[in-house]
């Protein structure tokens, strides 16, 4: 994967030093709790930057050889000025991609930086010695680190993940009286590219792994419901499968919450946080938060939906009606429905299986128990149109979560209490990305640093995770 530099060689110039050094777009220090936010409630901010490993950097859109880590200064530079603008939003949580891990000095400077501002730094190398990875930080006045897991994917792209399971150091208002800290799990993540849509499966399978390992991690630690922050670079944007997967098991993008965009393509172009490799903007930088009064339904029939949101994407790419559609997939079938044998083909034709990182043949029966609504071994048109083509998946995830909440308040105080988030803001930098647009002059990264902030809420719980 790699993504192009925006500029030339005069990154550190003083037209960049002057967009560095910018405050509008800034929650300054809000997320420490300062000033207004102190009152009624101590707020935390969370920060999820891709700060753009040097030896990603392209400083010479002629010469592609020609890359930042060859140039100390320059990446020294602009490092700097990145802890600088981290340390001027002191968040209570830093999620950090594309850290340049192979270099000692800069790790070292991030860590001795960040541990003189207050921060504890958790970093996680990408497998096969690929020279960059995760750096997460949480400050000490605000949480402590109860347990810590690295997830490592092991599959194409040599992605990983983080997890943190941190406690409150002083308890929230809301949760004052019982003395109880508010916890939270913290994941930081940076999803693979998808360079041909073959590649779309391996991202979700990589999203499906962090549910499954936070899921897994819950189980085994027998925890109370708590709020779960996702956070990291995630390749992908909001018409994509991974976030319609996410929202599916509850997870609301803060940002669009804060700005009260909705799901609909209307507002998928309102803001963007990165520039790609192929000089395209888009937003895949997301903080994602689950409440714990959220309703989710199975993760596998999450998943199992979201590929057959690719594989009706795939179909209608190919031109295929939905009439044509059924008929591809039927394939060779002497009747007029699907068998298992002409799904598996046509997944084959699609070029969702028979690669290394494609489905298994366990996905593949998984999908086809989950089309098969009548379990009689075949898909007719009906079956084929209600679990394929026009899947309403996300919504039903919508609906579902309302009827949670709903039954949570009629419970009332007989229902199990929870602590959660409100979202009070969400910024991006600089200012000119929340407009959809790419400013020249900003030299800090190909990617737009996004800080939230959150507000503890006490909640009843859905029956689902109570």
């Amino acid at each position: 994967m790699r993504k192009g530099g925006n500029g030339g060689a005069g990154q550190g110039g003083e037209r960049g030093k002057q967009r560095q050094g910018k405050k509008k777009g800034r929650i300054s220090k809000r997320g420490l709790g300062y000033g207004a936010v102190m009152a009624p409630e101590r707020c935390i901010s969370c920060t999820t930057f891709n700060i753009l490993a040097p030896i990603y950097k392209r400083l010479d859109k002629e010469d592609q050889s020609c890359r930042e880590s060859q140039y100390k200064g320059y990446w020294l530079s602009r490092n700097q000025n990145i802890i600088d603008r981290l340390l001027g939003e002191m968040s209570a949580i830093i999620c950090l991609q594309e850290v340049w891990l192979g270099n000692d000095e800069l790790v070292d400077m991030y860590e001795r930086r960040l541990g003189d501002a207050g921060y504890i730094s958790l970093k996680l190398a990408r497998t096969n010695n690929r020279g960059d990875g995760l750096l997460t930080a949480v400050h000490r006045d605000y949480f402590r680190v109860l347990n810590y897991r690295d997830l490592l994917f092991n599959d194409f792209g040599d992605r990983v993940a983080q997890l943190l399971h941190v406690e409150s150091v002083v308890p929230s208002c809301q949760s004052r009286n019982s003395g109880i800290q508010q916890q939270i799990l913290i994941v930081n993540t940076h999803l693979l590219f998808p360079h041909d849509s073959s590649l779309c499966i391996v991202r979700l399978q990589q999203v499906y792994k962090i549910l499954q390992c936070i899921e897994s991690y819950q189980k085994e630690h027998n925890l109370s419901p708590m709020p779960i922050i996702l956070c990291g670079d995630w390749n992908g944007s909001k018409r994509g499968h991974v976030y319609k997967f996410l929202r599916s098991q509850g997870f609301v993008s803060s940002y669009d919450t804060a700005h009260h965009y909705t799901d609909s393509d209307a507002d998928a172009h309102k803001w963007v946080s990165h520039r790609n490799h192929r000089g395209n903007i888009c937003g895949v930088d997301f903080i994602w938060l689950l409440n714990p009064n959220k309703y989710r339904k199975p993760l596998r029939a999450s998943w199992n939906e979201a590929v057959f949101g690719i594989i009706k994407y795939l179909l209608v790419a190919a031109s295929l009606s939905k009439d044509n559609a059924f008929a591809f997939l039927k394939a060779d079938s002497p009747g007029d429905y699907i068998t298992f044998s002409g799904f598996c083909q046509a997944l084959c034709q699609l070029g969702l299986t028979g690669h290394p990182h494609g489905l298994s043949p366990q996905d593949i029966q998984d999908l086809w128990i989950q089309a098969d609504i009548d379990g009689n071994g075949a898909v007719d048109y009906e079956e084929f149109l209600q679990g394929v083509w026009n899947p309403k998946w996300s919504e039903q995830a919508e609906e579902n979560s309302e009827r949670g909440a709903e039954v949570g308040s009629k419970a009332g105080a007989e229902r199990q209490q929870a602590y959660g988030f409100d979202v009070k803001n969400a910024v991006l930098f600089p200012p000119e990305v929340e407009k959809g647009m790419w400013p020249e002059d900003y030299s800090l990264s190909d990617h737009a640093p996004l800080t939230v902030v959150f507000s503890p809420v006490r909640m009843p719980c859905s029956e689902t995770v109570c």
